[in-house]
Formats: structure tokens, sequence, C-alpha cells
């Protein structure tokens, strides 16, 4: 009942635009391991290709020139993206912050009225006794 009553005060639930989801998916694929692998392959096949299958006729001879360039493209669209997603994490943080503290400050608030209370109900039986 209580991530009920925190989905519904916090803002970022349900507000995201297409760019935003997209860019945690993005996120979410490349910090994986499995692109990881899919990359490695990729590249270890680009390199075999061009060195061992095709040696008359390769597109991209030793220096892989070519594949430097793609790799380099990927990592410059790939660091935009990851801050996109970072950049809401911390904005959600912060909103998750805000309203925990104001969760602890309800909290605070409703034990010291426990507290006060407890104190008149041991003043009272401490009457009756005396």
């Amino acid at each position: 009942m209580e991530k009920e009553g925190i989905k519904n005060k916090l803002p970022f639930v349900g507000k995201w635009t297409f760019g935003q989801r997209a860019a945690d998916r993005v996120t979410r694929f490349t910090g994986s391991w499995t692109f990881i692998i899919i990359v490695l392959l990729m590249i270890a096949l680009w390199m075999y290709a061009n060195v061992t299958l095709l040696l008359n006729d390769n597109w991209d001879p030793y220096p892989f020139i070519l594949l430097n360039f793609i790799l380099s493209c990927m990592a410059a669209l790939q660091a935009p993206i990851i801050l996109m997603s970072q950049n809401r994490e911390a904005e959600k943080d912060r909103v998750r912050v805000k309203y925990d503290y104001e969760v602890n400050r309800r909290a605070e608030k409703e034990i010291r009225e426990i507290g006060k209370k407890l104190d008149e109900l041991n003043k009272k039986i401490t009457k009756k006794r005396s």
C-alpha cells in the first residue's frame, strides 16, 4: 500500500516522453553483457573477414580505419544517451529524497504526538497510584 502512495505522489511516474523511454532502453541494453559480447563478436568477425577471408577484396585493410570510425560514432552517440538517462535518474532521486523527507517529517510529528500522549497517560497512572 505504501508503494502505491509513493507512485501517486512522484511526478515522474508515467510522464516520460518517447525519447526518454528510448534512452533508458538503449542505456539498459548497452550496459549489458549481451551488448558487450555482441560487439566483441562483431569486431572479431570484422577483423577475421578482412584479414583472412577477403585477402584480395577486403573493404577495411589492417589498421581497420572504418571499424575505428564506426566504433567512434557508436561511442559519440552512446555518451549523450547515457547522460540523458543519468540526468533523469538524478531527477528521480531528488524527488524521492524530497518525498522521503516529507514522510520522515510527518512520522517525526506523529512520534512526538504519541510521546506526548504516553507522557499524559503516565501522569494519569501515577496520579491514580498516589
